[in-house]
Parts: C-alpha cells; structure tokens; sequence
C-alpha cells in the first residue's frame, strides 16, 4: 500500500493502516523519545500514548503542512517534553540511587549517535556547529529556548533567532 493510501487509511480509522504505520515508525519514534527521556521504561510508556494521539489525531494530519514523518515525530517531542516536564517524572528524578549518577557519567549516547538512530546524522553534519548545539539542546534534550540560552549563555533573542534559521538551513538540505 502506497504512503499516502496507507495514511488516508488511518485518518478513516482502519485499525490494519494503524498497525502498519506503528510497524513502519515505531522504532524511529521510540528512538527519538528515548534521546530526550533517557529511560527506557518511560519511554516505552510515552511510546505507546504517542500512537494513541496518532490514532486519534490522525484527522487533523494535513500533507499540505508537512511530511508524515515530521509530523509524526513532532508529536513525539512534544509528549517527551511533556512528559519530562512533569511534575511527577520530576519528582521521580529526585531521589536517584548514587548507583544511577554513574550510569549517567557514564553515559557514552552522543548526540551523534542519538541522531542516527533516527536517520538524521548525514543531514545534520552539513550544518555549522552552532546549529549543531542548538538542535541537540532544543529537539534532541528537550531544552526550552530559554534554557538553552542560559545553558549556551547566549541572548534569548539570539538563541530564537538562530534556531529558525538553522531548522530552515536542515529543511534545505534534506529537501535536496
């Protein structure tokens, strides 16, 4: 079945487009939940409530706005952010056993690897540095631009700015 007959498919409400596109996104999607939450069973929670929002907000999904994939993964950011936000999964956070703050030291995920889990490496390379940082703060760590600003010290006009020009740089270079 052809992409978009498959999406037309989901947006009727045919549970079989539904199981096919979790097959087909799934695993992308997992992958980029995981490299904003860093905690598998979390991930696999907010996973599952972004395919229910897939489900359900499959009506509002208009071709004219974007691909499906993007559309897809902002979703997925979202709920991550969401979720990492929380006042829960922040209190959870709170009282970590020493033994996970090395995991965390640890931690040998670079934002090179997070970002070919999804495909997006050969992309994002073309990119300056600058761009590089900011997208790993604002979409990959699930930073505010607030937050980055003061994490990279840069104005937060600056750091708006920047942004808007860099995810129109990434645009250019993976529409080629």
């Amino acid at each position: 079945m052809q992409q978009d007959a498959l999406i037309a498919e989901l947006q009727n409400g045919n549970p079989r487009a539904f199981e096919r596109i979790y097959q087909l996104y799934s695993e992308s999607t997992y992958g980029i939940i995981y490299s904003i939450i860093k905690d598998e069973k979390i991930a696999e929670e907010v996973l599952q409530d972004v395919f229910l929002k897939i489900w359900d907000k499959a009506p509002t999904y208009n071709s004219d706005k974007g691909r499906f994939f993007t559309w897809v993964l902002n979703i997925a950011r979202n709920a991550s952010i969401d979720k990492i936000r929380s006042k829960g999964f922040k209190n959870s956070q709170q009282n970590l056993k020493a033994d996970n703050f090395v995991n965390i030291l640890e931690d040998k995920t670079s934002f090179a690897e997070s970002v070919d889990s999804i495909g997006l490496k050969k992309y994002i390379d073309k990119l300056k540095p600058v761009c590089k940082k900011l997208i790993d703060y604002l979409f990959f760590r699930g930073y505010t631009q607030k937050e980055t600003s003061e994490e990279l010290d840069m104005p937060l006009g600056t750091v708006k700015t920047r942004n808007r020009m860099c995810i129109e740089q990434l645009r250019k270079i993976v529409i080629k």
